[in-house]
């Protein structure tokens, strides 16, 4: 990454409470979260909401959508840190190698509909234009969630998540984070607790 870190073998206090409360095997903590080092109160911060918005138990959605969301946002602004390490995510949590690459070939082509349709693919054109065009909005577009059966409940959580991959990969692509050293696909399994954030 482009700026210093502090690694977490050489950290104190505050910041070594929080890399613990955030790692995954052998004590690794994702890049993403190095990067806040300097500043441990923005990593909390984030965390609290990645946990709110993909792996919390008040949510409806399926997770396994939840993260395609994520990845196709991902792919429209160019973010391969956030595409791999979600999509080995969406992988794990679909348990269907085959679909999960079905969906990794339509959204590197930008043809959604050759794996989605109906709620699914109006989320997707929601997400895409949320993303590519924001101040575009209107009206219209809750709208067309609505006639294609999304409730308001559910439509605030594909918001959430767009909105929450906005901030991710600008995070990632603004401060040159990489994937090396990374273990890709592991999130917070425990949805029940919004407090536990390990990484498995």
């Amino acid at each position: 990454m482009w700026i210093k870190h502090i690694p977490f073998e050489k950290a104190k206090d505050g910041l070594l409470k929080l890399y613990q409360r955030v790692t995954g095997p052998d004590e690794n903590v994702d890049n993403i979260m190095l990067a806040h080092s300097l500043r441990p109160h923005t990593m909390e911060g984030h965390m609290a909401l990645y946990k709110s918005v993909l792996h919390h138990y008040g949510n409806s959605i399926p997770k396994w959508f939840l993260e395609t969301l994520g990845v196709w946002v991902s792919h429209l602004n160019g973010c391969h840190y956030c595409f791999d390490h979600h999509f080995a995510g969406l992988t794990r949590l679909l348990k269907d190698d085959t679909k999960a690459k079905n969906i990794s070939r339509a959204i590197a082509t930008n043809q959604l509909a050759n794996v989605f349709d109906g709620k699914e693919l109006a989320a997707l054109h929601y997400a895409a234009k949320l993303t590519k065009h924001p101040a575009d909005m209107i009206e219209n577009d809750m709208l067309m969630l609505r006639a294609a059966g999304w409730k308001d409940p559910e439509i605030l959580e594909v918001n959430q998540v767009v909105s929450y991959f906005a901030y991710a990969n600008r995070t990632v692509l603004g401060l040159g984070i990489s994937t090396d050293g990374d273990e890709l696909g592991l999130s917070p399994s425990n949805s029940d607790d919004p407090n536990e954030w390990h990484h498995q």
